[in-house]
């Protein structure tokens, strides 16, 4: 039996690594896509996949300075309410309230 060399490890593991960060960065690389994702990770897969996400006026009027300064925009989906923030290229969702 032989042993397994570094460089056979470093290409059995390294799938296991790569794949879920490509994945990351694949379902927050727009605002739609990021909000979906967090709505079906949050337990309501249904919810993500059919509902239609609208731009939330009110609060992004309301918010006004508070959203400029966060570089975020504010988006509604099914009368909740949800702020995604701009980090770097990729963007983060998170609930913000209910209509």
């Amino acid at each position: 039996m032989r042993q397994t060399t570094w460089k056979e490890i470093i290409l059995m593991f390294s799938p296991v690594i790569l794949i879920p960060i490509i994945l990351f960065f694949v379902l927050h690389s727009s605002p739609s896509i990021a909000l979906r994702t967090h709505v079906f990770f949050n337990g309501h897969p249904i919810l993500a996949v059919k509902s239609e996400i609208a731009d939330d006026q009110e609060h992004n009027q309301g918010d006004k300075e508070f959203l400029k300064n966060e570089h975020a925009k504010c988006y509604s989906l099914n009368e909740e309410n949800y702020i995604l923030r701009k980090k770097g290229f990729i963007y983060m969702a998170d609930y913000y309230g209910n209509a």
